[in-house]
């Protein structure tokens, strides 16, 4: 029975509220599963699972499921959909506001599979991306011009590039049509994969480095030196001088500017 069917016998309807479209395309599925390269010894966090049919798949493979789902009003056919898998978790709450840290997962082998709304993408990525414990991967469905951006490189970085590839490398896997969903969103979506690891430099003080990043962000349209000397409040003769020093134009704008320089920025503030 297709998806709509299914709600509809249920008197439910996807809620445009909280960004549900439901992947309809088995192949684009089967991509999102081999992409997670899922062992037996696996926990697989996923984001977001609606009525489960990215789940089922997940647990024939996982050790481990936990499926966070928001919608209260799904829950019950979830679990229905899911009965027979004894090795599925299912909680109703907001990835936002729970804890990572009781889930109980494991220190090492636990990836986060999502098909995420919008709306939560970038807090979701960054959550995950900080956490002391992160996950050995991510393989997300985003919209096909966010995922763009996230695994953009120079002229075209963003906050949120930047912001990403700061703790791993992230990478286009597929992009998606938007027929491959129901009910179908205004665009297309793109599958990516985030592999963290270890900061692009463990030495690098984290804070100072976001501090920088969004100072140089603040108004991407204008040149560095002008929002640097703003933000962080330096004389634009020092400023200059910084920038000289790390080979960096002051007429640079902040999208041009390569992980490694925003590396090098943080490494000589002394201000």
């Amino acid at each position: 029975m297709a998806i709509k069917d299914i709600l509809e016998s249920r008197n439910l309807k996807p809620s445009k509220g909280l960004g549900q479209n439901f992947l309809i395309n088995e192949r684009v599925l089967e991509k999102i599963v081999k992409s997670a390269e899922i062992k037996p010894t696996d926990t697989i966090l996923e984001i977001g699972p609606g009525t489960g049919v990215l789940t089922k798949e997940l647990a024939k493979r996982a050790g481990k499921v936990i499926a966070i789902e928001k919608d209260k009003k799904i829950i019950e056919l979830l679990k229905e959909n899911l009965k027979n898998f004894k090795n599925v978790e299912i909680i109703q709450g907001d990835i936002l506001k729970i804890n990572p840290a009781g889930y109980s997962l494991p220190a090492a082998n636990y990836k986060i599979v999502a098909n995420l709304p919008y709306y939560i993408t970038s807090p979701v990525i960054r959550k995950f991306l900080e956490v002391e414990n992160q996950p050995e991967l991510m393989v997300l469905m985003v919209q096909k011009e966010v995922g763009r951006r996230i695994c953009a490189s120079p002229p075209d970085m963003s906050i949120l590039a930047v912001s990403v590839q700061f703790y791993g490398k992230p990478e286009i896997i597929s992009y998606v049509s938007k027929n491959s969903f129901w009910p179908k969103p205004k665009v297309d979506s793109a599958i990516i994969k985030i592999t963290p690891g270890i900061p692009a430099d463990s030495k690098t003080d984290a804070d100072l480095f976001f501090k920088i990043v969004k100072a140089g962000f603040s108004q991407p349209r204008k040149q560095l030196l002008n929002n640097f000397s703003k933000i962080l409040k330096i004389e634009k003769i020092k400023t200059a001088g910084w920038l000289s020093q790390n080979k960096i134009s002051e007429k640079q704008r902040a999208e041009t500017l390569s992980l490694q320089d925003w590396l090098d920025l943080t490494k000589s503030f002394n201000f």
